[in-house]
């Protein structure tokens, strides 16, 4: 038997917590009465509004538009009315800048037209998927037209597809997988023409056998000539779907700290955000909507919903029936990486992959205490860094002396955390240490 793809450094296994809702195939769920749309949900600069209160908006029209700087448009999910131009609550900043519409149920929706785009040049589809407000859908919200042409002293040999999807409770992407492998894999035929290679590798976490036969499927029945889609199964381990691990495990080559993954000649997109490239391309389709896994003790239903962009947390509560006794946490993303949050009134954004409802059973809630030094986070962190020392630094109040211990290198997965006796909450450490020394540069 063929041998398990995985890094090499650190890691750690979770309990995965996927039975509730990988057997739940996609549901739609129906639109609420309200959106609110969060003007960033990007890296780069937000969004500036291309409306006014009280202006009639139809679906797929453009709200927001980044006139300089890094960014994308924000469209309209569906035809309304622009309530107000305002603020709403916010995951990571608390709050944030956002357009509240009102939805037009009366309004019908539109039908996007198939149409071929082998005939399209490279500098074509960029533009579509630009104008499709398409991001990374995975991870931080990179926008896609820029992650899609890298610099020019980069040549680009290979794409990765990360369909490994390792964090604990967290189903869409094996969904997506599942219930749309060709859209994904057409996908990546799209962004092998737009780099202009044909090699490309799909990753996906040996505990989905039913997602690495579809997608296998799909692969062969699309590579050719052109191009070679090739299905990598990985290890479970945390953090596998990691950009910079995903790379080692697939390709061998070891990204440079601080470098992106251009430096070793490849790309790495979502599976979820290559569909959303296919939408953008094939049917001039914005990136309106998000499937996201509702789970958890706490919530009465757990679901793969596909919602509009926009739609609050509370909106989905109602939807799935209500709470259950016993909530202590909710969280938006996973529990390694995501954001606990103290309010129903986040909205979905582009980069909502889950919105957790964590009953006491579910997490650990005892108080963390000193740093006894048993070298745990050192063997478990995948980039060989010492988050013993940059939460002891923090502590000191020497957070700006930190870079000596890689701490721009993190990328705040959270195995550190996860496996400290003493439970301490070094991803909190970690990011007041960015803030503070980004400050003192």
């Amino acid at each position: 038997m063929k041998s398990l793809l995985t890094f090499p450094k650190g890691g750690v296994h979770p309990p995965e917590s996927k039975a509730q809702t990988q057997g739940l195939a996609i549901e739609v769920m129906p639109v609420p009465d309200e959106l609110e749309l969060i003007l960033g949900q990007h890296i780069g600069a937000p969004c500036t509004p291309t409306v006014a209160k009280r202006d009639v908006v139809a679906e797929g029209d453009v709200v927001g538009e980044v006139k300089k700087g890094l960014g994308v448009p924000l469209h309209a999910p569906v035809a309304g009315k622009i309530k107000e131009i305002a603020t709403s609550a916010h995951p990571m900043r608390v709050s944030a800048p956002s357009i509240t519409l009102v939805v037009d149920k009366e309004a019908e929706p539109v039908h996007y037209q198939w149409m071929d785009w082998h005939h399209l040049s490279s500098a074509d589809l960029l533009a579509k998927i630009y104008d499709a407000g398409i991001v990374g859908i995975g991870g931080a919200g990179f926008p896609t037209h820029v992650k899609l042409n890298p610099p020019a002293n980069s040549p680009i040999d290979t794409l990765v597809l990360n369909g490994a999807e390792c964090e604990p409770y967290i189903t869409a992407d094996h969904r997506q997988m599942l219930e749309n492998p060709m859209e994904i894999v057409e996908g990546a035929n799209i962004i092998l023409k737009i780099l202009g290679i044909s090699e490309c590798h799909i990753g996906i976490e040996s505990n989905k056998p039913d997602a690495i036969r579809e997608m296998s499927k799909a692969a062969q029945d699309a590579s050719g000539a052109d191009g070679s889609i090739k299905i990598q199964t990985l290890q479970v381990k945390y953090p596998q779907g990691s950009e910079k691990q995903l790379i080692q495990a697939i390709t061998g080559r070891k990204v440079p700290a601080m470098a992106l993954p251009s430096a070793v000649g490849v790309v790495v997109q979502n599976v979820t955000t290559a569909k959303a490239i296919y939408n953008a391309v094939v049917y001039s389709k914005p990136l309106c909507e998000k499937v996201v896994t509702i789970a958890g003790k706490g919530i009465a239903r757990p679901a793969n919903l596909q919602v509009k962009i926009g739609t609050k947390v509370a909106d989905i509560v109602d939807y799935l029936g209500g709470l259950r006794p016993g909530l202590a946490k909710i969280i938006m993303g996973g529990p390694m990486m995501g954001f606990a949050v103290s309010s129903l009134d986040v909205p979905v954004t582009k980069t909502t992959s889950a919105v957790l409802f964590l009953t006491e059973d579910e997490i650990d809630t005892k108080p963390h205490s000193a740093c006894i030094r048993c070298g745990w986070c050192l063997e478990a962190c995948p980039m060989g860094l010492e988050p013993k020392e940059i939460g002891i630094y923090v502590e000191a109040d020497r957070a700006e002396d930190t870079e000596q211990f890689g701490v721009f290198d993190c990328f705040e997965c959270g195995s550190c955390a996860y496996v400290c006796p003493a439970k301490r909450p070094l991803v909190q450490f970690v990011r007041l240490a960015k803030m503070k020394a980004k400050r003192a540069q």
